[in-house]
């Protein structure tokens, strides 16, 4: 069975919160019900799935984020956050 498609912010609203250099800050939910991208209080809430064991939420985060923007995932760095649920992540700009 196909998983239900994500709903997501336009990606023109998403890359609005990153600042001049890229830099977009996320609140994650690792091992929710479902799957969502949600903008509140100037930063993306993303909810994924994925356990936070082994960098599964991590690379489920970006893959969810990359997917909302057009991008690949390859592009996304995660730069600050790996192991906390407020993260920082560098979108191409």
């Amino acid at each position: 069975m196909a998983r239900p498609k994500v709903e997501a912010p336009p990606a023109d609203a998403i890359r609005a919160l990153a600042d001049a250099e890229g830099r977009l800050a996320l609140r994650v939910t690792p091992g929710a019900r479902s799957e969502s991208l949600a903008i509140e209080a100037g930063r993306l809430l993303v909810k994924t799935r994925a356990k936070p064991e082994d960098g599964k939420a991590n690379a489920a985060v970006l893959a969810l984020v990359a997917g909302a923007l057009g991008e690949a995932t390859g592009r996304l760095e995660l730069l600050r956050g790996a192991t906390g649920r407020d993260k920082l992540v560098r979108i191409p700009v």
